[in-house]
């Protein structure tokens, strides 16, 4: 039997104790009873939770430690998309709004502000883009 398997049949051990319990007692201790049990079954919940996350630390920790611990992607599609599409999904609103309150003037700054924006994102993804080198991966597929 896994430790899994006791801890389930604890629970329900338990959850047979409430109820036998209840039965004894009766219905003036049911709010006592439920939350005796789920306190019982939120610090298992927090036990689990918490030799998870040890787990995952001890993983990252031994991962950095070796050095095979890989940086996160900034070409993942979140980072190259997901602010082109808010701001073009924003700029809409954002239109109307300058356009109606500034005028041309209003919307012309509105937009250099979402280019703006959208440049700055571009550059802190790939920074050869203000350096004007390439990685040498990519030009040599390029040739």
């Amino acid at each position: 039997m896994s430790a899994l398997d006791s801890r389930d049949t604890d629970l329900k051990k338990d959850l047979d104790a409430t109820v036998r319990a209840r039965g004894e007692l009766g219905e003036e201790y049911d709010s006592a009873l439920v939350d005796s049990f789920l306190e019982r079954v939120e610090q298992r919940i927090d036990d689990t939770v918490e030799r998870r996350v040890r787990r995952h630390l001890a993983e990252q920790r031994m991962a950095d430690a070796r050095g095979t611990r890989r940086p996160r992607s900034a070409g993942s599609w979140v980072d190259r998309f997901g602010l082109a599409v808010a701001s073009l999904v924003l700029a809409v609103p954002l239109s109307a709004i300058s356009g109606a309150l500034a005028g041309m003037t209003g919307i012309v700054a509105t937009w250099l502000g979402i280019v703006g924006v959208n440049a700055a994102q571009a550059v802190r993804l790939n920074p050869e883009l203000m350096t004007g080198r390439r990685d040498a991966r990519r030009s040599a597929g390029d040739d």
